[in-house]
């Protein structure tokens, strides 16, 4: 019984932290790209909606994967459930 309730605690903030990821990247995703007209300012001498376009996005998406990666590790480690390094 423990060990279910070890499982769904797990589970639920591995699916609370892969929401709130997700979350991040739509706003990325369809936030930039929706209110790009209104985004006049400019970055490095580009507009932000182009540097956004261009490869603002690609960053996000890349420390999202790095914070996903980081974090699942984290919770494995704490619920007990990592897997043996190859030595």
């Amino acid at each position: 019984m423990a060990s279910d309730d070890r499982y769904r605690g797990y589970w639920g903030r591995t699916r609370l932290l892969t929401a709130a990821l997700l979350l991040v990247w739509f706003g990325a995703t369809f936030g930039i790209v929706f209110f790009a007209r209104s985004l006049t300012f400019r970055v490095m001498g580009w507009p932000f909606s182009f540097y956004m376009a261009a490869q603002g996005c690609l960053v996000i998406y890349l420390l999202l994967t790095l914070l996903y990666a980081r974090q699942a590790r984290r919770l494995d480690i704490e619920y007990g459930l990592q897997e043996a390094e190859d030595e």
